[in-house]
């Protein structure tokens, strides 16, 4: 409402004042033009609004005043609102639209000069030529700001999404790797306790030592989980590496399975990253030898090429019948399959000829 207002008091003041200054003129048509000028400065109230149809208004309102003044007169003052309204002209258009603007407001510059006559070029461009050029350029600046602003609200909403797949990907790391701790643990502990069921009447000694075996397990188990616990808390953890395997190879075999293991090429250059999923690739397919086969004979390979491990386990077929309780989810292989994927590898698995299965990893490159 106070801009409204000031706009208006603005519009009839550079208008009337000097016309009163310089002589009221005497004529109807005069009395016109005063209006039509005033007229012309009022409708620049709806600047922001409506700013297309105030330009058009107002210069619409001046060429009218000038053409019917006596003697093509207009009011001094109107000059100001005027330059005004080619300012807001070349402020409201963009794009392809702007040229055509551009072209309307040079024909309505030379319109205004044939009528007023040639003495006044200097004038007339002189109030038209810089709004015009000062409109354009705020315009420009506007749409450059608009421009950086929607680049800006991209970026955000790109590390928005980056951020969001991270955390997945980070659950889905975390996720894994509580799979390859707690399937195994809790899988070589059920078939040491089913063994041991058997095991405590006819042969107490062994009963014993499965107990021993159990013990191992959960120790080793709690150790992984406290060792992933501090990595999500951020702090430096030496990630398990194939040192590890012949521990899970010798807790194995306590648990029935017929197992060998041979290492090749140079272990100690392999990337951790690269060592340790080739030891879960081990541990799950271990797992999950325990989990379907048991007491099968096991043949496990790893070998090192550079900065990038292949992985072979192999097993036969199941000389016992299988715990119950033990399935898994068949996720371990799969969430594998994930993170090798990352590093540059594969693994496939599948079964054998003769019934026994083969998992088959190269991880790095």
């Amino acid at each position: 409402m106070r801009e409204t207002v000031a706009i208006l008091t603005v519009a009839v003041a550079v208008v009337v004042v000097p016309t009163i200054v310089h002589g009221w003129p005497t004529s109807l048509a005069g009395d016109a033009a005063v209006a039509l000028c005033v007229a012309g400065g009022a409708v620049l109230v709806w600047w922001r609004t409506r700013p297309r149809l105030a330009a058009v208004a107002a210069l619409a309102a001046f060429l009218l005043a000038l053409l019917i003044g006596t003697d093509l007169w207009v009011p001094d003052g109107a000059l100001i609102p005027f330059s005004a309204a080619f300012a807001l002209l070349a402020l409201s258009w963009r794009g392809r639209a702007a040229w055509w603007v551009a072209g309307a407001a040079l024909a309505y510059v030379v319109v205004w000069i044939v009528v007023i006559g040639s003495n006044f070029v200097v004038a007339t461009l002189m109030f038209t030529v810089p709004p015009f050029v000062a409109g354009t350029v705020l315009r420009l600046r506007r749409e450059a700001a608009e421009q950086l602003e929607g680049k800006a609200r991209e970026l955000e909403e790109e590390r928005e999404l980056l951020t969001e797949l991270t955390v997945r990907r980070e659950r889905v790391r975390i996720a894994a790797e509580l799979h390859d701790i707690v399937g195994h643990t809790i899988s070589v502990m059920v078939i040491q306790a089913a063994a041991g069921q058997r095991l405590v009447d006819t042969s107490p000694d062994r009963a014993r030592e499965t107990l021993v075996a159990i013990a191992e397990s959960a120790a080793q188990g709690r150790e992984d989980l406290e060792r992933l616990i501090e990595l999500l808390g951020g702090h430096d953890v030496v990630a398990q590496d194939l040192t590890l395997v012949d521990e899970v190879v010798e807790r194995a075999a306590r648990s029935g399975l017929d197992v060998t293991y041979r290492l090749e090429g140079e272990a100690d250059a392999l990337p951790a990253s690269v060592a340790h999923l080739a030891f879960r690739v081990v541990q799950e397919s271990l797992t999950n030898a325990l989990r379907h086969a048991p007491g099968a004979e096991v043949r496990i390979c790893v070998r090192a090429v550079g900065a990038a491990a292949d992985v072979r386990v192999e097993n036969g077929v199941a000389r016992s019948a299988a715990v119950p309780g033990v399935s898994g989810t068949g996720r371990g292989l799969v969430g594998l399959g994930e993170r090798i994927d990352e590093l540059g590898g594969f693994v496939r698995a599948g079964a054998t000829p003769g019934g026994g299965w083969l998992v088959e990893a190269r991880i790095g490159r």
